[in-house]
């Protein structure tokens, strides 16, 4: 494997010289930086609603029985298989809603995006099933499987309420 050397080379500064310049810099980038931050401020709707905030509680209850109420393997499928089940409604209901506020070439671009993260989410699965088995992992396999699969859907569910605070 080829290595790579690096030199500082041998520049000599004054210790005051450097502080000097790096205390400039540092009030410039200040300066630039509130600039900046009162533009992104000014393009938020203080009015919208918090999507991600409103699915983030929604969706508490579902993780804490999948973290905390499970004990048993059983309990651990069960309380997956529902959160899986809620997240799959929330991607649907997101989707439409996204969909009923764009354009027709947008919605042809969203709805193949949506075909190829559902084929993403499939062979997704696929590996998760076939990685994580009793055989390998024991009990906790369940745990494993669960939590992956819901963590692919969840995001999917994020990503298009961020595309949908937009609208």
């Amino acid at each position: 494997m080829p290595t790579i050397s690096m030199s500082a080379g041998n520049r000599i500064h004054s210790g005051l010289t450097c502080c000097l310049a790096n205390c400039i810099y540092g009030l410039v980038l200040l300066g630039w930086f509130s600039c900046l931050s009162g533009t992104v401020l000014a393009l938020d709707n203080p009015d919208a609603p918090d999507y991600i905030a409103e699915f983030n509680g929604r969706a508490q209850s579902y993780e804490r029985a999948a973290q905390q109420t499970a004990q048993t393997t059983q309990d651990y499928l069960a309380a997956y298989a529902a959160y899986e089940q809620f997240l799959d409604k929330e991607l649907n209901q997101v989707y439409n809603r996204l969909m009923d506020q764009l354009s027709d070439d947008m919605q042809s671009a969203l709805y193949a995006s949506q075909r190829k993260w559902l084929g993403y989410r499939d062979v997704a699965f696929e590996f998760i099933a076939a990685n994580w088995t009793m055989e390998s992992f024991g009990s906790a396999s369940v745990i494993s499987r669960g939590n992956y699969r819901v963590t692919i859907i969840k995001n999917r569910v994020l990503l298009l309420l961020n595309y949908l605070q937009n609208y």
